[in-house]
C-alpha cells in the first residue's frame, strides 16, 4: 500500500536522494510516485516488486481464462479439435492436421 507521506516525491527530490529512495523501495516493496510541477508523472519500482506484480497479473489472467473456459463448457460453447485446427488455419496459424 502506498504511503502518501513517504511514497510520493518530487522528481528533483528523487534525483537528490536516489540511493535512499532505492533503499526505501527495496525495504518497503512499495513504488514511489514522482511528481513534476505537483502532478504525478512517473512511478518508480524496484525490480523484485515489479516482477512480483507481473507474476500476479499473469496468474490473474490465467484464472480469468480458466473461468471463461469453464463457463463456455457449462453453456455448451465448445468445438472439436478439428474445428479448432480449421479455425486457426484460416487465421494463418500453422497446426498439424489430426
Amino acid at each position: 500500500m502506498i504511503n502518501l507521506n513517504r511514497d510520493i516525491q518530487s522528481l528533483s527530490t528523487f534525483k537528490r536522494n536516489t540511493n535512499e529512495m532505492i533503499t526505501q523501495m527495496k525495504e518497503t516493496g512499495n513504488p514511489i510516485v514522482l511528481t513534476v510541477n505537483g502532478k504525478a508523472e512517473l512511478v518508480v519500482q524496484d525490480a523484485v516488486s515489479y516482477q512480483k506484480l507481473l507474476d500476479f497479473i499473469e496468474k490473474l489472467e490465467t484464472i480469468i481464462g480458466i473461468k471463461k473456459g469453464l463457463e463456455d463448457i457449462a453453456i455448451g460453447d465448445t468445438q472439436t479439435l478439428n474445428q479448432f485446427i480449421e479455425e486457426m488455419q484460416h487465421k494463418k496459424y500453422k497446426f498439424l492436421k489430426v
